[in-house]
């Protein structure tokens, strides 16, 4: 089975200031989340305060986005080789990106070979709108952004899939653990077998949409949803190592 992960997308929320407080709130309640790797995804501006906040604890950190060049005249980008050092994943395709920055499966599979090929850890999100939900087009939208996102890719060790249905982000409405363990456990799973044959059962896979500490455990109690991304529950330590430790004991 893959191992559990709860990683923290902060978004564009904190100051540098306050972000090493909560990680260092993170960092001090750490060992209460039990068998489960906490991930911290700080703004940019934050990645190396964050980075030296949870430093001598099991607490990794990913960076929130990257471009999938070396260098060069890309204003207000950041590289693969900018966050070596600073971090341990990126997150690569979430739907805002998509929505609002109109990145496209062509552009995440980019971004996913060269932040392989910089030795970082990427989170592949994917997730359906609510018309394409509602159309019935949910596990072809997944099971496509999948094979897309991971073309040419033959690597599967440390990678991880977020599943993050965008009628749920920042909604407060999550899907319930029945509609995302058939999402997950169905089309998701079954394009990374497709792609990476038995590695597809080490590749954990996230549900990310409103996970809070008072749903993590039944979503973590689905045999295919081995951790979250959370968003808004992420903001306050507290809250986050409720959703870790509701994680770890579905899993125990």
């Amino acid at each position: 089975m893959p191992a559990s992960v709860v990683a923290g997308n902060w978004k564009m929320n904190t100051t540098v200031s306050e972000a090493v407080a909560l990680a260092a709130g993170v960092k001090d309640g750490a060992s209460s989340a039990g068998n489960v790797e906490l991930v911290l995804c700080p703004p940019f501006v934050s990645l190396t305060a964050v980075r030296d906040a949870v430093q001598g604890s099991a607490v990794k950190v990913g960076a929130q986005n990257m471009y999938h060049q070396d260098s060069g005249a890309f204003t207000g980008e950041v590289s693969p080789g900018m966050l070596q050092g600073l971090c341990e994943y990126v997150i690569i395709g979430h739907s805002e990106r998509r929505q609002l920055f109109c990145e496209t499966d062509e552009s995440v599979n980019d971004k996913i070979k060269a932040a392989q090929a910089a030795g970082l850890k990427p989170i592949l999100c994917v997730g359906e709108s609510l018309e394409e939900r509602e159309a019935g087009k949910a596990m072809d939208v997944n099971s496509g952004q999948v094979r897309a996102g991971l073309d040419g890719v033959t690597d599967a060790s440390g990678l991880i899939v977020a599943y993050e249905p965008v009628w749920a982000i920042g909604t407060g409405q999550a899907a319930t653990p029945g509609i995302a363990a058939e999402v997950m456990g169905g089309a998701i799973y079954e394009a990374l077998r497709g792609i990476f044959a038995s590695a597809a059962d080490q590749v954990p896979l996230l549900y990310g949409g409103s996970m809070n500490a008072g749903n993590a455990g039944d979503f973590a109690a689905q045999d295919c949803i081995h951790g979250g991304l959370v968003g808004g529950a992420a903001l306050q330590a507290d809250q986050f190592l409720q959703v870790a430790a509701a994680v770890a004991a579905a899993k125990a």
